[in-house]
């Protein structure tokens, strides 16, 4: 079966999971929309926003964190057709009030086999986390002992590839590491990885 047939296989078992009670009915944010599955470099953030990809299905995409990111991949010549994004959970954790809400670690462990087969199928030189949710996520798959604060954008063996850490382009995120020192990262990982093969 082609890498292709698989992925789509693999999208549309996805779309019937209903590990997550307060997200049972949500978009499962997980499809061709993500980017190249032929690419070596896979983001992987926490969960898509209920402004962007939940209403988009596309992730880091609609919102200001999608805004921040599309500037940060141009900003090294890259574009989201030549990476694969995917996200901690799949879907949007909203609070009570419609707002966005923080996985629980039941939710970020039930999504755990989704993201180990993402990683599986795609075969990324590089996975990249964007933000402290998405590293302890990987914990999961494959342990790693990385602090976030102390493994920011340092590339480091994990799971028989490279893991890079770096912070959420949200803004919330920028209030702890500045659009332009995000910029900054980016550029290390691109003097260290391509995405196109």
């Amino acid at each position: 079966m082609s890498k292709s047939a698989q992925f789509n296989d693999f999208f549309a078992s996805v779309q019937h999971c209903n590990l997550c009670p307060r997200m049972c009915g949500r978009r499962k944010v997980l499809s061709l929309a993500n980017g190249s599955i032929e690419s070596k470099v896979l983001f992987v953030a926490e969960a898509p926003g209920r402004l962007g990809a939940e209403r988009t299905g596309i992730p880091l995409y609609g919102d200001r964190a999608g805004d921040n990111f599309e500037k940060l991949l141009r900003s090294v010549g890259w574009n989201r057709e030549q990476v694969f994004i995917t996200n901690a959970i799949l879907c949007n954790p909203q609070k009570d009030d419609g707002n966005n809400g923080t996985p629980t670690q039941k939710e970020i462990t039930n999504c755990s086999a989704h993201l180990k087969m993402v990683i599986t199928l795609l075969k990324p030189d590089v996975v990249v986390t964007l933000g402290k949710v998405a590293l302890e996520a990987l914990n999961l798959i494959s342990p790693h002992r990385i602090g976030f604060s102390e493994g920011v954008a340092q590339m480091v063996p994990w799971w028989n590839r490279k893991l890079f850490p770096l912070y959420h382009p949200g803004p919330r995120a920028l209030i702890h590491r500045p659009f332009a020192k995000q910029c900054d990262d980016f550029r290390l990982l691109a003097s260290q990885v391509h995405p196109v093969p």
